[in-house]
């Protein structure tokens, strides 16, 4: 006769009778989930200690523990700790994959040149990889007002071209007219000026990566390092204290996705110049 009961309700295992256990997968980058408390929905985007971070397509980005609570496809999942299989192709922090061989190659004649000391930190935070790879120095300028001369200390030519990145390269800018002004000069040919929008390198880090709504506003006529540290409560009557509140910014700083587009683009596109073959 049929037990329509089974043999032993008691029996090891009966609370999980009829349940779905979660498929344990690996938090990899990219991995698309849901959340299964409030459906946010987002991509992995990096895994820090217990905590994994997901993005949605709005780019909003929230931390979760690892563990049950999400889904795939509707599936509960258990998300791990990524695998660091050696079968899977390592990307460095600007997104490219990393080369097998990551010995530096020699340094190109060529050269990518920044305005200052915080955007050659940030450059090479991200891209740095990339540059050794491809052989590219990055050099500071300390402002672009400096460029015309050393340009003609050391002029570009068809085998050592310079790319420079600009900070607040917007119409009407002291620093586009300047930039206009060289381009139209003899070293033109061989150079590439671009820039982003922004007041200064630290705003091309995006609000999301610093914890903030957006950055702050400063009234004309304060210094903007310095009104961004106070609206922030970080100390600001020194260069050191400037200095300090720059490793906070850049500590938050992991890929590429924790910096803006326009400036996203703008390396890529010098780096893209800087390495033509000779003749392109």
């Amino acid at each position: 006769m049929d037990d329509r009961y089974g043999s032993d309700f008691l029996a090891s295992g009966w609370r999980d009778q009829g349940t779905v256990r979660p498929t344990p997968t690996p938090a990899a980058p990219g991995l698309v989930v849901e959340v299964a408390a409030d459906g946010f929905c987002g991509a992995v985007t990096r895994v820090e200690g217990r905590l994994v971070e997901l993005e949605d397509r709005h780019g909003r980005r929230r931390q979760f523990p690892l563990g049950a609570g999400f889904m795939i496809d509707g599936e509960p999942v258990l998300l791990t700790l990524p695998r660091a299989a050696a079968d899977v192709r390592a990307r460095t922090a600007s997104g490219s994959f990393a080369a097998d061989d990551t010995r530096a190659r020699i340094a190109r004649p060529s050269r990518i040149l920044v305005e200052g000391r915080h955007d050659a930190e940030l450059v090479e935070k991200v891209w740095g990889h990339d540059l050794r790879v491809e052989g590219v120095v990055v050099e500071y300028l300390e402002g672009i007002d400096l460029l015309d001369d050393l340009l003609s200390v050391a002029p570009p030519d068809r085998t050592r071209r310079y790319g420079v990145l600009v900070d607040h390269l917007v119409p009407g800018s002291k620093e586009s007219r300047i930039a206009e002004q060289i381009l139209r000069g003899p070293h033109g040919a061989h150079l590439r000026i671009v820039g982003h929008p922004f007041i200064d390198v630290w705003q091309c880090v995006t609000p999301a990566a610093m914890g903030i709504r957006a950055w702050p506003e400063i009234p004309r006529g304060t210094e903007w390092k310095v009104g961004v540290c106070r609206a922030f409560g970080w100390p600001a009557e020194t260069q050191t204290d400037i200095a300090y509140a720059w490793k906070r910014i850049l500590a938050r700083v992991s890929t590429y996705r924790d910096l803006e587009p326009s400036l996203l683009g703008r390396v890529e596109e010098l780096i893209d110049f800087v390495t033509e073959p000779v003749g392109a």
